[in-house]
C-alpha cells in the first residue's frame, strides 16, 4: 500500500473573484458548490467556494460571486459538505526509538482514512520528531502531528533534579509537550513546573495522585486527560482520607462518595486557569465495562489490527476490573455529568480516544468516542469543535505555535474533511466521507478504500 507522497512543485497563481488574474493554476484545488461547516459559527454556509493553493485555503466566498481559473482542479461540491478536518489529542504511535515503519504507516493512515488530520502524540521518542516533520513537508501522508516528550513519572523523574534534566532535555530535543504519568512526588512535580516555565515547555496529560487535580491546575497543567483527576478530585473527604492512607478504594467507594459542591469549584478552577479536559471516555468504557471482550474483536474495523494485537487486548481485558451494571452506570454518568459541566462554563473539551489502546482502533475509535460525549449532553457542534477550532486555540495558546486550522476561512491551513451529508445534524453522518484533504494533499474516497483493503488483506494473511 502507497503511504509516501512527495509534493511536485506547484505554479503560483493568484485567484479569482472579479480580478483573476492570468496565472499558472498547476497544483490548484478547487471545492465547487459545496456547502461549508466553517467551525467560526454553527451556521453553514451554502453554495461554496473554496479555493486551495499549496497547503493554504487561498479563498472562499459565494460560488456567484468567485470564478475559478481555467485549468484548477475542481471537485463538485453538489449537495456535499465541507469541514475541517479532525483532531485527536491523545493518540499514539509505535513506541520505541524504531519501531518497524510499516506499523508506524498503518497507523497514520487509519487517521486520515477517518478524517483526522491532527494528531498529538502522547508518549513520544527519538524518532517521532522527524517523523512529524516529514509530515510536514509531504513526504509522509499523515496528520499533523504534534509531539509529547517521553514520559515525565515517579519512575524516570524520582526527584526534582532528575526532573529539571528530562524538561531540559525534552526542550532542547523540539518535543511540543511534556507528557506526565502518575507517581510524580509534590516536590518533584513543583520543581518540574519551575522548570517548565522558564523554558517554555508545557505540561498535560495524568494527574499524580501526590500532587492533585487542583494543584497541578494551579500550577499550569495545560491538559487533564481521562478525567479521572477530576472524579478524584469531586469525591467527599471521607474518601479522600482513604485514598491518601493507601486503602483500596474500588468503583463503589467513588461514585456513592460524591460531594457534588466539589464540582462546581473544580469547574472554576479550570476556566480560570484556561486547561484543557481530554475524556476519552470510549477507552475507560472499554477498561471497566466490558463482561465479554470477545464482543469487541467482531467490530469492523478490527480487520485492520494484527492478530497479534488483538490477542494482547483480549488479554488485557480478561484481566480487567469487574464490578456491578449499576456500579459501572453510575461511575460512567459521574464522567459525564463532570465533562457536562465543564463544556456548558466553556471550559476547552478536546477530542481523544488513547489509540490505540484496549480496542480502541485509531481513527474509528474517535467516531464511538463522540457517540459517547454525546450522551454528556454536549451539542453536536459543541464535540464538532472539540476537534476542531477549539484544538486549533489550545495549540496557538499553550504549544506556542501557530493554530492556522480547525477553521474555513482564507490563510487557514488545507486540513478538510469532505461528507455526504451535514454532521451538525447528525454525528454519525462524519463516517459519509468523499475524500479527506491534508495540507493540501487530496485524498478521495477510492485512496482510502484502497488503503483499507490493502491493510484489511495483510492482517488476514500475515497477522
Amino acid at each position: 500500500m502507497k503511504r509516501f507522497v512527495r509534493h511536485m512543485p506547484l505554479g503560483i497563481f493568484v485567484l479569482l473573484g472579479c480580478t483573476a488574474h492570468d496565472v499558472n493554476p498547476q497544483g490548484t484545488i478547487v471545492f465547487r458548490d459545496v456547502d461549508v461547516l466553517s467551525m467560526e459559527s454553527e451556521i453553514v454556509l451554502f453554495d461554496q467556494t473554496v479555493v486551495i493553493l499549496d497547503d493554504v485555503i487561498l479563498e472562499m466566498g459565494s460560488s456567484h460571486e468567485i470564478q475559478v481559473v481555467s485549468g484548477a482542479t475542481v471537485i463538485d461540491g453538489t449537495g456535499l459538505y465541507l469541514m475541517p478536518g479532525l483532531a485527536e489529542m491523545h493518540a499514539h504511535v509505535p513506541p520505541g526509538n524504531s519501531p518497524p515503519r510499516d506499523q508506524v504507516e498503518d497507523i497514520l493512515f487509519l487517521y486520515i482514512a477517518n478524517g483526522v488530520t491532527t494528531i498529538r502524540g502522547m508518549l513520544g521518542s527519538d524518532y517521532q520528531i522527524p517523523l512529524a516533520q516529514e509530515i510536514e513537508r509531504g513526504d509522509v501522508l499523515g496528520p499533523n502531528f504534534y509531539v509529547a516528550a517521553p514520559s515525565l513519572n515517579g519512575g524516570s523523574a524520582p526527584d526534582m533534579a532528575s526532573a529539571e534534566r528530562l524538561v531540559r532535555e525534552h526542550k532542547s530535543a523540539g518535543y511540543h509537550l511534556q507528557k506526565i504519568h502518575p507517581g510524580v512526588s509534590l516536590e518533584a512535580w513543583d520543581h518540574m513546573a519551575r522548570i517548565s516555565e522558564e523554558v517554555g515547555l508545557t505540561f498535560g496529560g495524568h494527574v499524580p495522585a501526590d500532587v492533585g487535580l487542583v494543584h497541578a491546575i494551579e500550577t499550569g497543567m495545560s491538559t487533564v486527560d481521562h478525567l479521572d483527576g477530576y472524579v478524584q478530585a469531586v469525591v467527599s473527604d471521607d474518601v479522600v482520607s482513604q485514598i491518601n492512607t493507601g486503602r483500596p478504594i474500588n468503583l463503589q467507594g467513588l461514585v456513592s462518595g460524591v460531594d457534588e459542591s466539589k464540582i462546581t469549584e473544580i469547574v472554576r478552577l479550570s476556566l480560570e486557569n484556561d486547561v484543557y479536559v481530554v475524556p476519552t471516555l470510549y477507552l475507560w468504557e472499554n477498561l471497566y465495562g466490558m463482561n465479554d471482550p470477545s464482543q469487541f474483536l467482531t467490530q469492523p474495523e478490527m480487520k485492520y489490527v494484527s492478530s497479534a494485537q488483538r490477542e494482547a487486548w483480549r488479554r488485557q481485558a480478561a484481566g480487567g476490573p469487574r464490578d456491578s451494571p449499576g456500579v459501572l452506570k453510575a461511575f460512567f454518568d459521574l464522567r459525564k455529568r463532570i465533562l457536562k459541566a465543564l463544556s456548558d462554563a466553556g471550559v476547552g473539551i478536546l477530542m481523544g480516544t488513547d489509540s490505540p489502546q484496549m480496542f480502541n482502533v485509531p481513527g474509528f475509535a474517535l467516531h464511538r468516542e463522540l457517540k459517547l460525549v454525546g450522551e454528556s449532553g454536549m451539542s453536536n457542534y459543541e464535540i464538532l469543535r472539540s476537534g476542531t477550532s477549539s484544538v486549533a486555540r489550545y495549540v496557538s495558546d499553550h504549544l506556542g505555535l501557530e493554530g492556522n486550522f480547525g477553521t474555513i476561512a482564507p490563510g487557514q491551513r488545507a486540513d478538510l474533511v469532505l461528507l455526504g451529508s451535514n454532521p451538525l445534524e447528525d454525528l454519525s453522518n462524519l463516517t459519509d466521507r468523499v475524500g479527506v484533504m491534508v495540507r493540501g494533499r487530496w485524498v478521495p474516497r477510492t485512496e482510502i478504500d484502497e488503503g483499507l483493503r490493502a491493510l484489511a488483506d495483510k492482517h488476514s494473511v500475515g497477522g
